[in-house]
Parts: structure tokens; C-alpha cells; sequence
């Protein structure tokens, strides 16, 4: 997720306001000094100066735009300034000529306007590249710092986003939806006197004990992802003894591997909101992790209803997961869904390897 701002294009960045007020403010110094030695009449010297200081600014703009594609040898920066440079002599030589007056002989058969010429034609060669070369500089440290800029930007939107979507998940796992439909299954079973009361009512502890104080540790590991995910699937299989089957297999290398809060537990409880809970038959949830080539790689498949009938793919939560994921693993993280037949999902993401120290 890298930042791009859009460059200006067009007579928005030909004519932009800083160039204009910068090639204003060096004419007007240039002019000035020159009028120190200038004998003829001044104000014909300053339009000259500003008219020459508009075609340059017209060039060097122009040359940064087009041609749109150049040789790899030659580099845009390089075209500017031998442009602005080879566009001096020119542009002084069509300013001395529309400024002779009808009727009167040509300039270089005047020796002061050869002169002034000569000046004006070797001053700007001299320092015109040098301008240009600068203002290229300046732009491109202002770009560099519009870049960062934008670039925290993004950053801290994205962690705020993170911020948000955590506690979103948290108010999904403990929302009063969820904790109400299974206390209510608690109670009948109490009161129809079943023995798989107390079974219930531990495993909701346990979920919650497992689950609420671990969501703001920073060495979260995978270990302590997978035991709160076991307590949520041991939940559900009591809920729901005939229409869930679980099934978990891991790597013991892979539980020290640092794994953020939550992001086992979303991908598992996404199995069994959309899969397996409008299935009429119910379904298995297989849990598998692997640590392969230096990533953790984590598969959750689920025989429910599937992806077309249920409408299933990078939901709200799942995408505020990859989000957050990417925040933390500085982007190197891969989250993909893929249909299974007859019916069914597995999610598949993977992410760095790595290790937290016990």
C-alpha cells in the first residue's frame, strides 16, 4: 500500500503558481542588477528580461511533460536544463528582433543592442541551467515531502482503521446477540435438567476468559490465538453437537509464531456464521497451520452452504482483518477464498514467520 499522489499535468503545472512567483522574483532581481550598467531605456530592459524569464518558464515546463517517452540514456531532468540553456540565445535573439522599430536597421547593425545582446545571450546561458537545475531540486524535495506526508497519512488512517476493526471483532465475538442466545440455551438445558449444562456454561467461560483480556497484548502468539479458537469451536459444538464437526492440525513449530489478536478466531467464526449456521446439515470446519519457506501459512476449509449461496467473499470483517494484517507485517500478507464442491469455503492466508520469545 504504498502512497502516490497524482502529479499535476497540464497548464495547472506549466503555470503553477510557486514557478510563476520564483521566475518573477529572479527576473526582477536580474533586472534590476543589470540596470545598475544600463544605458538606454530601462523599462525596454525589464520587459526583456521578464519576456525572456516567461519562455524559459514556458520551455522548462513544456520539456517536463513532453515528449512522454524518452531513450534510456537520456533523463528528464538533463532535457530541462540543456532546453532552458539551448532556448536562451534563441528566445534573445526573437526579443531583439520584435523589439526593433519599424523602419530602423537590424540590432547587430547597432554595437550598443549587439552589445546588450551579447550580454543578455551570455548571462542567460550562464545562469538560466543553473535556475533550472535548482528549481528542479526544490521540486523534488517538496515531492519527496508531500510523499512522506501522504505516506503517514495513510499509515495512521490504516491504524486507525486497525483500531476500529478490532474493536469491532470484539463487540462480535461478546455481542449481546451472542452471549444471549447461548445463555438462553444454558437455561433450558437447566431446566429441562440435562446434564450438558455445566458443559455449556464452562465452555462460554472459558471462551471469554480466553478471548477479552488477550486482545491488546503486543507478543500475541499464535498458541494462545489457537486455545481461544478451540474454546469458541467447543462453544459452538455444544450449541450445535449434531450439525458441527471440528477437525485441528498444526505444526508445534508454529505456535510461538507471533500472530495479532483475533485473526484466527475471525477467520473461524466467518466458517461458522456464514457457513455452517445456514446450513440445514451443518457442517465440518478443518483448522490446519503450516510453517512453510518462512511464512505461517493458515487454512480454514468449511463444507457449509458455500460461497453462491451465501453470498461469501471479502465481507466487512475479513477485509478489516487483511487491513490490519498488512499494517502489521508491513504488507506481506496474502488472504484468499476459494469455493470447495460440493459445497463449501477455505480460506487461505499466510504471513511472515515470525518467532516471539517465551
Amino acid at each position: 500500500m504504498s502512497p502516490t499522489l497524482p502529479k499535476p499535468r497540464g497548464w495547472r503545472q506549466l503555470f503553477g503558481w510557486r514557478r510563476v512567483r520564483a521566475t518573477a522574483i529572479t527576473c526582477a532581481v536580474v533586472a534590476a542588477l543589470l540596470s545598475l550598467a544600463w544605458e538606454s531605456n530601462l523599462l525596454g530592459l525589464w520587459l526583456r528580461v521578464f519576456g525572456l524569464g516567461a519562455v524559459l518558464l514556458l520551455v522548462f515546463g513544456l520539456l517536463e511533460q513532453w515528449p512522454r517517452q524518452l531513450p534510456r540514456w537520456l533523463a528528464r531532468w538533463a532535457l530541462q536544463v540543456m532546453g532552458v540553456g539551448l532556448a536562451v540565445p534563441i528566445a534573445t535573439l526573437a526579443l531583439y528582433i520584435a523589439s526593433t522599430q519599424a523602419g530602423a536597421p537590424p540590432f547587430w547593425m547597432d554595437e550598443k543592442r549587439v552589445a546588450g545582446f551579447a550580454m543578455f545571450t551570455i548571462l542567460g546561458v550562464l545562469l538560466a541551467p543553473w535556475v533550472a537545475l535548482s528549481a528542479l531540486v526544490k521540486q523534488r524535495e517538496a515531492w519527496v515531502t508531500e510523499q512522506a506526508l501522504a505516506f503517514e497519512l495513510e499509515r495512521s488512517e490504516l491504524a486507525r482503521q486497525a483500531l476500529d476493526g478490532r474493536m469491532r471483532l470484539l463487540s462480535a465475538q461478546v455481542q449481546p446477540h451472542f452471549l444471549f442466545n447461548t445463555l438462553a440455551n444454558i437455561q433450558a438445558l437447566v431446566e429441562t435438567g440435562s446434564t450438558r449444562a455445566p458443559a455449556v456454561l464452562q465452555s462460554l467461560i472459558d471462551y471469554l476468559r480466553a478471548a477479552v483480556p488477550r486482545l491488546d497484548e503486543a507478543g500475541h502468539r499464535l498458541g494462545q490465538e489457537l486455545e481461544m479458537v478451540r474454546a469458541y469451536l467447543d462453544l459452538m459444538q455444544l450449541r450445535m453437537p449434531d450439525r458441527l464437526q471440528i477437525a485441528v492440525e498444526f505444526d508445534p513449530g508454529v505456535l510461538k509464531l507471533h500472530c495479532p489478536p483475533l485473526t484466527l478466531l475471525t477467520l473461524v467464526e466467518n466458517a461458522v456464521r456464514h457457513g455452517i449456521d445456514p446450513s440445514e446439515d451443518g457442517g465440518r470446519i478443518e483448522l490446519q497451520l503450516r510453517r512453510e519457506d518462512g511464512r505461517c501459512r493458515v487454512t480454514v476449509l468449511d463444507t457449509g452452504v458455500g460461497l453462491g449461496a451465501s453470498g461469501r467473499g471479502l465481507g466487512t470483517g475479513l477485509k478489516t482483518l487483511r487491513e490490519r494484517l498488512e499494517l502489521v507485517f508491513n504488507g506481506e500478507v496474502q488472504l484468499q477464498l476459494h469455493a470447495v464442491q460440493p459445497h463449501g469455503v477455505r480460506v487461505e492466508l499466510s504471513f511472515p514467520a515470525l518467532e516471539i520469545a517465551a
